[in-house]
């Protein structure tokens, strides 16, 4: 005879397998809690596919989500932000504000590329630059704020805050790894100056984490296979995206990883307003109109 748990993490994988088909089986991580509903998500959420920081943060939000509302309900996935521990909107120290629909969202190698974009048009750019020289990122962050200066676009430096706050530009992004690594007074710093701020994650338990920072916006990914860097997780697909925008649902979101013009309309399904694109720009044969097209595609 099957236990409680037992049918409830059944009624679960029947009602959501179809969604997340394409992802294979997590092993089970230890549990954290002998709640029946906790229990049950953990086990569902694992034969799933998400990894186990991600299914116990699942687990934790079904259980949370139980108790909310008084019954188990196989059919609804959690999104609630306060079933997460997600802290109520406002916060207290929240980042600058940054637009909602970022639009297209260009992450470029170099000052150069940044200047094309920009002048074609995109609203939002990011340099993207990779170097070990001190100087050189001085001079690329330099040369990248005043690329974009006299046009609308919005510049985010990727990683290096430091040079973005003397250069006075509009953003940083960072990673995980990177956001993980500041100090507080580091982040203080960055919001003090008055620079937006934008966070990669890969899941739940980075979004918890991100949510942790009040971030201007937070970017979701790798929606698709990307060959640009090697990726920790697998490609998260257009239905974690989905979940994943109904939760962050008070952020600005960016879409990221392996996205072409074919998958526009797949993603913004989603409810994500923005869109970042790489090697759809860079490897392009005409840049500037190839922008183009993409920022058309993103107002449908």
């Amino acid at each position: 005879m099957q236990s409680n748990h037992e049918v409830m993490e059944r009624a679960i994988v029947h009602r959501h397998g179809g969604s997340f088909v394409d992802f294979p089986a997590q092993p089970l991580p230890a549990a954290a809690s002998d709640e029946p509903v906790y229990r049950a998500a953990l086990a569902a959420c694992s034969a799933l596919g998400f990894i186990a920081q991600d299914a116990d943060c699942l687990a934790r939000a079904w259980a949370a989500q139980t108790r909310r509302l008084g019954s188990f309900d196989a059919a609804r996935w959690p999104d609630a932000p306060e079933d997460f521990g997600l802290r109520p909107r406002p916060h207290a120290e929240p980042f600058p504000p940054c637009p909602e629909r970022l639009g297209l969202y260009a992450v470029l190698p170099d000052a150069a590329w940044v200047g094309r974009m920009a002048r074609a048009g995109v609203p939002t750019v990011q340099l993207r630059f990779k170097s070990r020289d001190p100087d050189a990122i001085t001079r690329e962050v330099q040369a990248a704020v005043e690329a974009v200066r006299g046009t609308p676009a919005l510049l985010f430096i990727n990683d290096h805050w430091r040079e973005a706050i003397a250069a006075g530009a509009y953003g940083v992004h960072l990673g995980q790894e990177d956001l993980d690594a500041l100090r507080p007074e580091d982040l203080q710093a960055i919001r003090s100056a008055g620079l937006r701020l934008g966070v990669s994650t890969h899941g739940y338990a980075e979004m918890l984490r991100a949510d942790a920072a009040s971030p201007s916006y937070i970017a979701m990914g790798a929606v698709f296979p990307t060959t640009l860097k090697k990726m920790a997780t697998v490609p998260q697909g257009v239905a974690r995206l989905a979940a994943y925008a109904r939760l962050m649902r008070g952020y600005p979101q960016v879409a990221i990883g392996g996205i072409g013009l074919a998958q526009f309309p797949q993603v913004l399904a989603t409810g994500v307003g923005s869109i970042a694109v790489v090697r759809a720009l860079v490897n392009a044969e005409q840049p500037e109109a190839t922008a183009v097209q993409l920022m058309r595609a993103l107002q449908v």
